[in-house]
């Protein structure tokens, strides 16, 4: 598991390319086979992909890391599928997970595993982890039990639709918020104007992009913006005092995942167009 620890604003304004990359981007999530896991410190997010391959994948803790001995003792998980068709088995109960299917498993599950129904078009899990001070029981909802909110327009280059599917009026959790956000074809930018919310952090997973096409992720605070490059399955960690934007060569699908305070979705810190710097 790799480890990320936090940085303060006033740190980040001196960071060059390549310690803005080490310090915030995921740079590969999924390994056929293998569990990839990123730890953050950042309000303690575990951040990971599987594709499991021929045989099924454990979802397993690293003690060392969370002092636990199971993974979920103390935590809870939202997975959503990228990939083809498979399942997840939660202590014995099996979920069909097509394409965009989510999956939010309590603190407290003993036996996760993740399987694909075929490794020549496996399924690709994505998955948001964070500390959990109650257990809520396990759910599954598809993208058409999501709820979609429409935004932007055509003329801004921003026509997206947001899936949300662990919130508040959704799958309750927590303190994760997990959901989905869908650009039109045409459309480039995405949480543009953008804004901030210091009481929570967020990880974005960027997919369905081309090989050629790139997002550019736009972070830091306001008055002091930064931008990552980030390519196809690749994710990055946006702390509570940094806005969270990008823009693509082309449309493009990302997950977002918010820990931090409260779960309130429309909780944010808008920033005016004219104050960006």
């Amino acid at each position: 598991m790799e480890i990320r620890y936090a940085s303060h604003p006033n740190e980040v304004k001196a960071f060059d390319t390549s310690r803005l990359r080490e310090e915030f981007l995921i740079n590969q999530l999924f390994v056929p086979g293998k569990l990839v896991l990123t730890y953050s410190h950042v309000d303690r997010f575990i951040v990971g992909g599987v594709i499991p391959a021929a045989e099924p994948v454990k979802l397993e803790a690293d003690r060392s890391v969370i002092g636990a001995a199971s993974f979920l003792e103390r935590r809870e998980i939202g997975i959503i599928n990228v990939g083809g068709a498979g399942t997840i088995t939660v202590d014995g109960q099996t979920y069909v997970m097509d394409n965009k299917d989510c999956l939010y498993v309590g603190r407290g599950a003993l036996d996760v595993s993740f399987a694909s129904n075929d490794a020549g078009q496996p399924a690709k899990y994505y998955f948001n982890s964070t500390p959990a001070h109650q257990t809520y029981p396990t759910v599954k909802a598809a993208i058409s039990e999501a709820s979609p909110n429409h935004l932007g327009s055509q003329a801004n280059s921003n026509e997206r639709t947001i899936y949300r599917y662990i919130h508040t009026g959704g799958i309750q959790s927590c303190q994760l918020v997990m959901g989905m956000t869908l650009l039109k074809e045409g459309s480039m930018w995405n949480t543009m104007p953008c804004h901030t919310h210091n009481r929570r952090s967020e990880v974005y997973f960027y997919f369905d992009m081309p090989d050629d096409g790139v997002v550019f992720h736009l972070m830091g605070e306001p008055t002091e913006t930064r931008h990552i490059v980030l390519r196809n399955e690749q994710a990055v960690i946006s702390p509570s005092w940094s806005i969270h934007s990008g823009v693509g060569t082309n449309n493009y699908t990302f997950i977002w995942g918010m820990a931090g305070e409260n779960q309130i979705f429309e909780d944010m810190d808008a920033v005016a167009m004219k104050d960006l710097q």
